[in-house]
């Protein structure tokens, strides 16, 4: 479904991402390792169309995405959650949803039917939203971010480090909530340093170090690898 072939962006005199391959599968949750500078943020925004790529190709569904406009990128089925969730605060909870669908805001059937299952996803915000965005509590911001995502109905969900600043009990509901919108067959690239969470719903796996590919497997094998253990799980 999504092929990266070969993937360089230069800034200046600098690769931040070179010659990278990646690929997703239908039905896959696919997480991508790296600390922070590796190269995940700047790979997800060339994805999302946000950064054109200085060489390589990106397709998705059969379709060249590496000049394709952003909006038509998210028509075409990518979504992006954020690291960091970039809410809107002063706007409700609701508006906030509604944004998301903005490519769909003609179809308000369809509208109201993505509305009500991200509720029955995230039920804590029935109650919140009306209230301001930035009212709500760290693991509510990052339900309404994912929830935000997902009103474009997306084919392919970008969740881009959505374990930030969350407490373990709140990461294991937001990961959670992530295998479930996998479940309806939603496919997920999920970049994150909590390697042990990610793995744990990931069917397979990217290590990115300094703008590259290094290692690549099964969630299984990447759990199993001691330089991952070392660098990321801490065991």
């Amino acid at each position: 479904m999504l092929e990266v072939r070969g993937l360089t962006v230069r800034y200046g005199s600098a690769d931040v991402l070179s010659n990278v391959d990646l690929t997703i599968g239908t039905g896959e949750v696919v997480t991508l390792l790296g600390s922070n500078g590796a190269g995940k943020t700047t790979l997800f925004c060339v994805l999302s169309g946000l950064v054109r790529p200085s060489a390589g190709t990106v397709t998705f569904m059969g379709e060249d995405l590496a000049r394709m406009r952003a909006g038509r990128i998210v028509e075409h089925g990518i979504a992006q959650c954020p690291e960091g969730r970039k809410l809107f605060p002063q706007l409700s909870v609701e508006k906030n949803l509604m944004l998301g669908g903005y490519v769909h805001r003609r179809d308000r059937r369809a509208m109201k039917q993505s509305f009500e299952s991200i509720i029955a996803l995230f039920p804590a915000l029935e109650a919140k939203l009306g209230a301001p965005a930035g009212s709500l509590s760290g693991g509510q911001q990052q339900m309404v971010a994912i929830g935000r995502a997902l009103m474009a109905r997306p084919k392919l969900l970008l969740l881009d480090e959505p374990s930030l600043g969350l407490a373990p009990l709140v990461l294991q509901q937001t990961l959670a909530a992530v295998a479930a919108i996998n479940s309806t067959g939603t496919m997920v690239l999920l970049a994150e340093q909590n390697a042990y969470a990610a793995l744990a719903i990931a069917h397979r796996g990217y290590v990115i170090s300094d703008g590259r590919i290094v290692l690549e497997g099964t969630a299984a094998h990447l759990r199993q690898n001691d330089d991952v253990r070392r660098a990321f799980i801490g065991a």
